[in-house]
């Protein structure tokens, strides 16, 4: 199974329609009122099923049990490049129902085209979702940038409740406090919290691997930096209430103890 955290999806915007109009009046006389459109960034998963489906989606039960709060209302992506390759299409639904009756909530699908869903229930499904790119050099051909202004962050000065997130795509999140079970920081930076971490915690939404997390006292449900996480399973309890620190080293994440 490979999963890995999608910053997205961003549809491409529509072409402007010009300024809005006062509102018009229908033929018997009513007002029309004007419509309120807003764009909105979300946090998705990107999943990529692989043939032997069994063994795949064993592998996926058994994560969505020792981790079931990571998945859960989590917006899915679904990259069926794989299977398109080594079965073909008609193994395309087969993936997107197995997905669908574990209540995963498919929103789009990566590696195929929409004729690659026509004909089946999903051919509506979204193929041509927009990501936002990160870490990204700039083109050869463009003058030397300035000097890089200090990262920004945000100073969350109160503990984070169950059901809360805190999301700050452009730098570093502090946290004076604790995150609560159920709760969930996500930074494009580092995360910096100053009390137990007992929810989620993803960093490097945009700084990649050089993010770190760092916690007074690791009790969290999940970690991540970059394209990695480990669930609290995976660390032991050597770990579990210590000080720690978060980083990706050489491809793995590594959690090392502070204290």
């Amino acid at each position: 199974m490979a999963a890995q955290l999608y910053p997205g999806p961003h549809p491409a915007p529509p072409q402007a329609p010009g300024p809005l109009q006062p509102p018009e009046t229908d033929p018997v006389g009513l007002s029309l009122p004007m419509l309120r459109v807003r764009g909105r960034s979300v946090m998705a998963l990107v999943i990529t099923p692989e043939p032997p489906f069994a063994n795949w989606f064993a592998a996926l039960d058994e994560q969505m049990r020792r981790s079931a709060s990571f998945f859960a209302d989590r917006p899915v992506v679904v990259d069926l490049g794989p299977v398109l390759k080594a079965v073909g299409r008609e193994a395309i639904p087969v993936a997107l129902d197995g997905l669908e009756e574990r209540g995963l909530r498919v929103i789009g699908a990566e590696g195929v085209g929409p004729g690659g869903l026509a004909g089946t229930r999903w051919g509506r499904l979204p193929t041509s979702l927009r990501g936002r790119d990160v870490a990204q050099a700039p083109a050869a051909d463009l003058p030397d940038p300035p000097a890089a202004a200090a990262a920004p962050s945000l100073l969350v000065d109160r503990p984070v409740r169950s059901g809360q997130s805190v999301v700050f795509e452009d730098g570093d999140i502090i946290v004076v406090g604790a995150i609560a079970s159920g709760a969930e920081v996500i930074a494009g930076g580092s995360i910096h919290i100053y009390g137990a971490l007992r929810g989620r915690a993803l960093a490097g939404l945009r700084l990649g691997a050089g993010a770190r997390i760092f916690c007074r006292r690791l009790e969290a449900e999940l970690v991540g930096v970059d394209q990695l996480y480990r669930t609290a399973e995976h660390w032991g309890a050597g770990l579990h209430g210590r000080a720690v620190q978060v980083r990706c080293d050489r491809g793995a994440l590594q959690i090392a103890a502070l204290d």
